[in-house]
């Protein structure tokens, strides 16, 4: 049997887009892949522009379906490509743009929002990484469409609710080391506005001055220009705790992550939350925001109301004095539980309405 051909459409190639991309044409070697792909870079240009980026590159030949990020306007592209008008596609949610928090130097704009929001409308399956994002983009269409003048049409959300499918990014397992340290807090995010890193550094350094016992991994990616404030605070406040500091290899990446006791976030946007998951995949404990995708994931023992330093400190100073709990279960968020939905998405033979809710 000849395998279906499938557009993978992806419109901002960084980080965990990436390693979803390269899973997926590595995984699913039953259908032929045909990838397009635009470096994750210069955000406002890319969900608007890449239409016009790939106006003579797309193939040739049509395929059976086409599987787009929600960076990817894909009304538009079908409407520059009539060729392709009538080709199913899934609509993949990393994120989307109702939800994400934007900086103090980012002036919001409603551009991106309308983007996914006609990108779903031309789309036969929207998938989503998680329940917390598709429940807040449907919200978001709600709210976006209650606050415009007039002239709009009714039901929209009821017509893409039935479309939602919650089907995560399969998180690789990392073993845990042979021994673990319980006292080592590690930190695997970026360290950017949207991971809050100010709330961990205040937590710190309330740990340190009361005097408790513990280590610190503070991995993740930096800017390279500017050293970001939470970090430098936490430098200048406890150097010798800290025993990584930056991002470091593979293979070095895992061995912290697989000897430390706790893996902390206080993100702000989180839709999947893959550094926690891998982390606690290896045992590691979390300690969570009580919000965003967190909910879905972590009993409620393992997390601590959101930007509250305070509580945060006093959260993990009870870990380092009492011990840590137990292990959470992971499992359906791993690649084992994951890899036969994602190859049964492309097969005609298998339905595609279960849910990870």
């Amino acid at each position: 049997m000849t395998p279906p051909t499938v557009w993978l459409l992806s419109a901002y190639r960084a980080d965990s887009h990436a390693a979803w991309a390269d899973w997926l044409t590595g995984e699913l070697t039953a259908v032929d892949w045909a990838v397009r792909e635009l470096p994750g870079r210069h955000f406002r240009w890319r969900i608007r522009g890449n239409p016009l980026s790939w106006l003579d590159r797309l193939p040739g030949t049509l395929p059976a379906r086409i599987l787009a990020t929600s960076m990817v306007d894909i009304a538009t592209l079908k409407g520059l490509h009539p060729r392709v008008a009538g080709v199913p596609v899934d609509y993949y949610f990393h994120e989307n743009q109702f939800a994400y928090p934007v900086s103090v130097q980012q002036v919001r704009s409603v551009e991106p929002q309308i983007v996914q929001l006609y990108g779903a409308l031309a789309s036969q399956r929207l998938l989503f990484n998680s329940a917390f994002n598709r429940d807040s983009f449907l919200e978001g269409v709600e709210d976006l469409l209650r606050r415009m003048p007039d002239a709009v049409p009714d039901g929209v959300r009821e017509r893409l609710a039935p479309r939602c499918q919650v089907l995560p990014v399969p998180v690789p397992a990392v073993l845990p080391a042979r021994e673990r340290d319980p006292r080592l807090i590690l930190w695997n995010h970026r360290w950017e506005y949207d991971k809050a890193p100010e709330v961990f550094a205040d937590a710190l350094v309330r740990l340190h001055a009361a005097g408790h016992d513990f280590r610190l991994a503070l991995l993740g990616r930096r800017p390279p220009r500017e050293t970001p404030t939470a970090l430098a605070r936490i430098r200048e406040a406890m150097p010798e705790r800290i025993i990584a500091d930056g991002r470091v290899d593979d293979a070095r990446y895992r061995a912290l992550v697989g000897g430390a006791g706790i893996v902390v976030s206080t993100a702000i946007h989180e839709f999947q939350g893959l550094s926690v998951l891998e982390a606690c995949s290896a045992g590691v404990r979390p300690l969570v925001p009580d919000a965003l995708c967190y909910p879905e994931q972590y009993p409620g023992d393992y997390r601590y109301p959101p930007g509250d330093a305070r509580t945060l400190a006093d959260r993990l100073a009870g870990w380092l004095d009492e011990g840590l709990p137990e292990p959470v279960d992971v499992s359906a968020w791993l690649t084992p539980a994951l890899a036969p939905r994602w190859r049964s998405l492309f097969s005609p033979d298998v339905g595609t309405d279960e849910d990870l809710s």
